[in-house]
């Protein structure tokens, strides 16, 4: 007997057994198992038929939402803490002593184990500012002119002790190369606002007077998740995106046509083998149709007139953390949820004194355009700023002018976004050495922040390879004390 037509016809599809399986279990019982277990899924899952925009897991949201977005200004290489944001005039006073054992024994360390342990003072002097009189180095008195929009954490610890693993433990919870960074969890539970940029965008700018530590793309990747999820790159000199021009000789709408047709012949292989890299590739021919007008007009900063640009202190095209820091902010105004800018040199393992000058003057003022840009625009309270490196530096010396890796005390600070303004939180010991009041680690900040964008932490994950992952691990707590 022949087979019936139907079932021919399913046979010439050549349908994956996962294909299959899946469609199958999508009757009407499955439906109502799943509006059971989860009554969002249905709307999420007919919504996102009708529209290729991502709209987010997290619906409704967990808690009130104080920030919309998130702008993390990553200091690569590991800022010293010592010349930055906490001052130890202990340290000052012991300068070329040895190191107390009681301080360092049994304790990690990463260039430095084994060797002679000098007390290695604060290379430059500190002034207070703000109504508080918090004290900072006197380097960075435009950050010092705003720091009363700042929570300064003094008590921030991490697992990672080197620059790779720290990276990956910062971005994604862990030190294992793999999992979703905060950007692409963050727009994996909520979404954008933005049509026609990607929901989480990464610039990177590269300084002078420390080493040029690599960063690598898998710091802003989705991991496991899908891959629309991960950071889209966009370069400050050149291009922003390669190959983003339209060839010459066509036309916008010959291109049109063409996304189209791959588009419908990519949508007609999903209803074969339920791919979803597939739904993906179908999605980012259309967000990459529609940077090709977007991105030129994001990237065109001299539509920002000469005072914007004296605030921020750069110049159109220069690829300068300051033009990053101002494209920040135009990112932000056009809905894009979760900008990542990366600023290298900041590893001093050697002439720290005059490294922690020159990092001064490329982001100290920029820093403080950000958050008054942001804050004349009515956009501070609902963005996240968030200034951290991997980790800190060491209160002892590496070659007689330079600090080696340190992980157990260093400083970070967060602005707006629902975040206590004008407080200092946590304190290290005398040296600076350790966190011994309020201290946070990574998972703690990644909770915050997801808390602060209204999820749930331990709510927010994905089955893989039967277990539940997530972005704080099985960790976390939210730092309430930072909190507005």
């Amino acid at each position: 007997m022949s087979p019936h037509p139907e079932f021919r016809q399913f046979l010439a599809q050549r349908q994956t057994r996962r294909a299959f399986l899946g469609r199958t279990s999508q009757g009407v019982g499955a439906l109502a198992l799943a509006s059971l277990l989860n009554p969002t899924l249905l709307s999420a899952a007919a919504a996102a038929t009708r529209n290729s925009k991502w709209t987010g897991v997290v619906n409704p949201l967990d808690y009130p939402q104080k920030a919309k977005r998130v702008i993390w200004l990553s200091m690569a290489g590991g800022p010293s803490h010592l010349e930055t944001f906490d001052y130890k005039p202990k340290l000052a006073k012991m300068h070329g002593e040895p190191m107390p054992q009681s301080f360092t024994q049994g304790k990690q360390i990463a260039q430095l184990q084994g060797q002679k342990l000098v007390c290695f003072g604060p290379q430059h002097g500190f002034k207070k500012f703000g109504r508080n009189g918090t004290e900072i180095c006197e380097l960075f008195p435009q950050i010092g002119s705003v720091i009363d929009e700042i929570c300064l954490i003094r008590s921030m610890t991490t697992e990672a002790i080197n620059h790779d693993p720290a990276h990956m433990f910062m971005n994604t919870g862990s030190q294992i190369a793999g999992r979703p960074s905060m950007g692409a969890w963050t727009t994996y539970g909520l979404g954008s606002e933005s049509e026609d940029l990607p929901g989480f965008v990464v610039l990177t700018s590269l300084g002078k007077g420390g080493q040029n530590q690599p960063i690598a793309a898998r710091q802003w990747a989705a991991g496991l998740l899908p891959s629309r999820f991960q950071g889209v790159h966009l370069r400050g000199k050149g291009d922003p995106v390669l190959y983003l021009s339209t060839p010459a000789g066509v036309t916008h709408a010959q291109q049109k046509d063409v996304v189209d047709v791959i588009n419908a012949i990519n949508a007609k292989y999903d209803t074969i083998v339920d791919d979803p890299e597939i739904s993906t590739r179908i999605v980012q021919y259309e967000m990459a149709f529609k940077m090709q007008t977007s991105v030129p007009a994001l990237m065109d900063i001299k539509s920002e007139g000469a005072k914007t640009l004296e605030l921020y202190g750069c110049q159109p095209g220069d690829g300068s953390f300051a033009s990053n820091c101002l494209l920040a902010r135009r990112l932000a105004e056009r809905g894009v949820r979760f900008i990542q800018l990366y600023h290298k040199d900041w590893d001093h393992h050697g002439g720290v004194k005059e490294g922690i000058a020159f990092k001064a003057q490329e982001i100290d003022r920029a820093c403080m355009a950000l958050i008054t840009d942001l804050k004349q625009r009515g956009m501070l309270d609902d963005t996240l700023i968030v200034w951290a490196g991997e980790f800190g530096r060491t209160p002892m010396s590496q070659g007689g002018d330079g600090r080696d890796h340190h992980n157990a005390g260093f400083s970070i600070w967060l602005c707006g976004g629902g975040v206590k303004p004008g407080i200092v939180y946590g304190v290290t010991d005398e040296l600076g050495y350790s966190a011994i009041e309020n201290a946070a680690d990574v998972h703690d900040l990644h909770a915050t922040m997801l808390r602060l964008l209204g999820i749930e932490h331990t709510k927010l994950s994905v089955k893989f390879q039967g277990l539940d992952v997530r972005l704080t691990g099985i960790a976390g707590n939210t730092i309430e004390g930072i909190l507005a």
